[in-house]
């Protein structure tokens, strides 16, 4: 069945691949996603600038995340989340024991992590049992990974 709204990928600049490469391949690895063996040469080897991630939509399709360089002028530039363009991506997790493994793999890897996971049902602008986890990626972008109970009947 074709479906068109959902995402089919976002393209990610960043400051360092070197350092954002390995932030990217445990946060998304956590949330299942699988790295693509993409054959050019800014993919490839120990020393890639560009990779890419991909998670198989339920019925069909696809959604991807790559990691690229930002101009080099830019790459030391810290994100701010309160200038024009997005503010945080959220990522959906099938229950909090994903929400909990992205959070030990990003303390595996020294990520900052904005707020640890909990609970933020009742609170203003949450669904009841909205439980998440904030963290930022080594530019300084907002991430979140969520589970809602709703969301999986």
């Amino acid at each position: 069945m074709p479906s068109t709204g959902p995402l089919h990928h976002i393209d990610l600049s960043v400051g360092d691949p070197a350092r954002s490469i390995p932030f990217y391949a445990a946060f998304l690895g956590a949330l299942g996603y699988e790295r693509l063996d993409v054959r050019l040469p800014d993919w490839q080897g120990a020393h890639a600038t560009r990779a890419t991630w991909s998670l198989r939509y339920p019925g069909g399709g696809r959604f991807e995340v790559e990691v690229r360089p930002a101009r080099p002028e830019s790459g030391g530039r810290r994100y701010d989340r309160y200038e024009p363009g997005p503010h945080h991506f959220a990522f959906h997790a099938e229950s909090r024991s994903r929400v909990d493994r992205v959070h030990e793999a990003m303390r595996a890897v020294g990520a900052e992590v904005l707020d640890p996971p909990r609970d933020y049902g009742g609170r203003a602008g949450y669904g009841e049992g909205y439980y998440a986890l904030f963290v930022a990626d080594p530019d300084g972008f907002k991430l979140e990974v969520v589970h809602l109970p709703e969301a999986n009947p």
